[in-house]
């Protein structure tokens, strides 16, 4: 989590603050979220109760391509790709498989991919397999949902250009109150709300 400009956890239990630091570190990073996000505050206050998060993002990153996973060599009929990056994976094979057929992509090990009995497309290694941009919202929102306390299943989220709040809690609570409470949570980490 040392990539954070600034992160901090307020609640009035101090045991309470020091375990959701550490859950929100655990998961953040679990996410690879720890490079996107610059700025991140969270308040919780079981009294009322509520969970706040605000924070500020960088940029969430380009387009992820073949050549930022692995490298591509052609052996006889394969192609073999030795896996550099495992982060996207998953969604790698997904692009394969569609692309080749599962008949035709096969992973002996987890570091290799074969692809056999097909032509590859001149512009294999530039085939986009993930816009990080449009994955950052849905995985914010849902390290949100994993770091907030359980129950807590009314929520509002907002995500921008350069901002995102995560407001959860058990009641139903007035709009005037979370944007109220999310603009002090944002001004306590030197930003204003857009």
């Amino acid at each position: 989590m040392t990539m954070l400009d600034a992160f901090e956890v307020e609640c009035f239990e101090e045991v309470g603050q020091d375990v959701y630091k550490q859950i929100t570190e655990t998961v953040l990073s679990d996410h690879n979220l720890t490079a996107v996000i610059s700025k991140l505050r969270i308040f919780i206050d079981p009294r009322i109760p509520i969970f706040v998060a605000v924070g500020t993002i960088r940029d969430a990153g380009a387009r992820i391509r073949v050549s930022d996973i692995g490298s591509v060599q052609v052996q006889g009929d394969n192609t073999v790709i030795s896996i550099r990056d495992e982060t996207y994976l998953a969604q790698f094979l997904t692009r394969l498989y569609d692309i080749f057929g599962h008949d035709h992509v096969d992973q002996p090990d987890r570091f290799t991919v074969i692809i056999s009995e097909v032509e590859i497309p001149q512009d294999f290694e530039q085939i986009e397999i993930v816009n990080r941009a449009d994955t950052v919202l849905r995985d914010l929102i849902y390290a949100m949902t994993v770091i907030a306390p359980e129950g807590f299943k009314v929520r509002r989220e907002s995500y921008g250009k350069r901002q995102f709040f995560y407001a959860a809690s058990e009641n139903t609570l007035p709009e005037h109150v979370v944007e109220d409470m999310v603009s002090g949570q944002f001004a306590l980490i030197g930003e204003e709300m857009a």
